[in-house]
Parts: C-alpha cells; sequence; structure tokens
C-alpha cells in the first residue's frame, strides 16, 4: 500500500517556535512543519494549498487576544477545525559551554522578552536585543553567536539547533498560556464539536448587543470569549467575535441560527473540539 503523505501544517517562525510545539500538540508527532515568516502567508499558504492546516495564536493569557488575526479570519474562506492552549515556558538559551554569567545579549521576539523583564531587570548588565521569532533567535546564536550571546524561546528550539538550555522557565507569571487555533479548506465534523467561533455584525441601535447575547442566555448556553474589532469601512461600528459552547447540533446551534435572523450577518467560522492545555517547553 502507498505510504500516506504526512500532515503539512504551516507555522509562523521557524521550526522550534511555541507553534511548532502546538502543531505537535494538537496535531500529533507525525506532521510535517511548514514554516512562514507572517501570518498573512501563514494563512495563504493553506489557501494556495501548500500546506493541510494552519496553526495560529489567537490570545494569550497575560497580553490578551492577538487583534490581527481575528481582522485575518473575518477575510479569509479557512475553517477553524480545532484549538489548543500551550503553556508558555521561556527558556534562556545559549551556545554549549557558555554560563549564565558570561551572557551579556540575549535576543528574542518582542514579546517573549516582555514576558521576561524581571530577569532583565535582575542583571542590569544583560542586553535585550529583538528578533522576528523565538526560534529564529537560537538558529542564528548557534550559526554565527558568541558565547556572550543567548536567546529566549522554547526547549524545542534548543534541542533542534543543538543549543543548551541555561535556565528553564525565566517568564515573569508562570500563568502564561496561548490559545491557537487549527484551520483548514474545509469545515471540521461537527460530531465531535463541543465549540463554536462566530462572528456577526449588528445594526447600530440601542440594546442590539444585549438582546443578540440574550439568545444565548435564554437557553442556558455557555459563552466563553466576545471580542469586538473595528468594522472597516464603516467607523465606530463593530463586528463581534463569539466563542458558544455546546454541541452546534443541539442549543447552541439554535441559538446561533436565531442570532443569525436578528444580525445584519453572520459567519460561523468554525465548529470542533474544544481543546485541553498542554505543556510548553
Amino acid at each position: 500500500m502507498p505510504t500516506q503523505e504526512p500532515l503539512r501544517v504551516a507555522i509562523q517562525g521557524e521550526k522550534g517556535a511555541f507553534s511548532h510545539q502546538a502543531a505537535l500538540a494538537a496535531l500529533g508527532d507525525g506532521v510535517e512543519v511548514v514554516p512562514q515568516q507572517t501570518f498573512d502567508e501563514l494563512f495563504s499558504s493553506v489557501v494556495d494549498d501548500r500546506a493541510d492546516r494552519a496553526l495560529v495564536p489567537i490570545e494569550n493569557s497575560l497580553h490578551g487576544s492577538i487583534h490581527e488575526n481575528f481582522d485575518r479570519l473575518l477575510h479569509s474562506p479557512l475553517h477553524i477545525v480545532g484549538e489548543t492552549q500551550l503553556r508558555i515556558r521561556q527558556c534562556l538559551i545559549a551556545r554549549p559551554g557558555s554560563s549564565l554569567g558570561m551572557i551579556r545579549k540575549v535576543a528574542s521576539h518582542p514579546v517573549a522578552l516582555a514576558q521576561c523583564r524581571r530577569f532583565f531587570a535582575e542583571r542590569p548588565q544583560v542586553e535585550a536585543v529583538t528578533a522576528y521569532d523565538t526560534a529564529g533567535a537560537v538558529r542564528d546564536l548557534m550559526k554565527s553567536g558568541l558565547a556572550t550571546q543567548g536567546a529566549i524561546a522554547s526547549r524545542l528550539a534548543a534541542e533542534l539547533y543543538g543549543a543548551h538550555v541555561v535556565v528553564e522557565g525565566i517568564e515573569d507569571d508562570p500563568e502564561n498560556y496561548t490559545r491557537f487555533l487549527v484551520l483548514a479548506r474545509q469545515p471540521g465534523p461537527v460530531e465531535t464539536a463541543s465549540k463554536t467561533s462566530i462572528v456577526f455584525v449588528l445594526d447600530n441601535t440601542p440594546g442590539s448587543l444585549y438582546r443578540a447575547l440574550g439568545v444565548f442566555a435564554a437557553r442556558g448556553v455557555d459563552l466563553c470569549k466576545l471580542e469586538s474589532r473595528p468594522l472597516r469601512g464603516h467607523p465606530w461600528e463593530y463586528s463581534f467575535y463569539l466563542d458558544v459552547l455546546g454541541d452546534p447540533r443541539g442549543t447552541a446551534g439554535e441559538a446561533i441560527e436565531e442570532l443569525r435572523q436578528g444580525s445584519r450577518e453572520l459567519r460561523v467560522l468554525g465548529s470542533y473540539p474544544e481543546g485541553a492545555e498542554r505543556n510548553g517547553g
């Protein structure tokens, strides 16, 4: 029998990024990771069939929503088919043989640097240097870095590029999770779905959002995420992203259909199994 091709999963950043870890957690170890430089390239890689799935970070427990990716969801034909919540453990990484006392410069993505402010505050001799990607900072360190240089990234990045984890867990807050969405060209099976993401637009009238959310309250349907975004081309009007818990074939689906009747427009972004928390490193 012919060998089945591995699932091609696009991530933003280099191999070893936290998105790579999320892909393994959500889809298994047998996936083929396809790195992309930007989020726009990430989305288009699946639309153009250069990848089968995309792993998209959508919110962080400390820094909130990644608003630009909510906007990309609205304008993309892709469907949400899954999610995972990854515990982010930031590691100080260096070349083999280097030690904490030797390091004078540490490179990483600005978000990762911001999550490790206490580490730098306690070591004024260490300079933070911005890089486009956490794992890319480790790759560059191993290509041309010095023993006095380091990077902040995942343990996976250190393992992939042959680097050394000097200190693990240097993030300021241990309750640091990022939620990732799994996107595909076709919708997922509703039979296994327990969560539905929608985006809708209401007429700008008093009480419209209250009435819209009331269709869920009247049925006892739980909502776990509400996000507003400016509606392009309509100043001071907004689209609303909503995550609805429950079987989309039951009362949750009934509430969504009632909301559709009272909305100017409504799109179901995807129905999928609710993701579990996973440990990163």
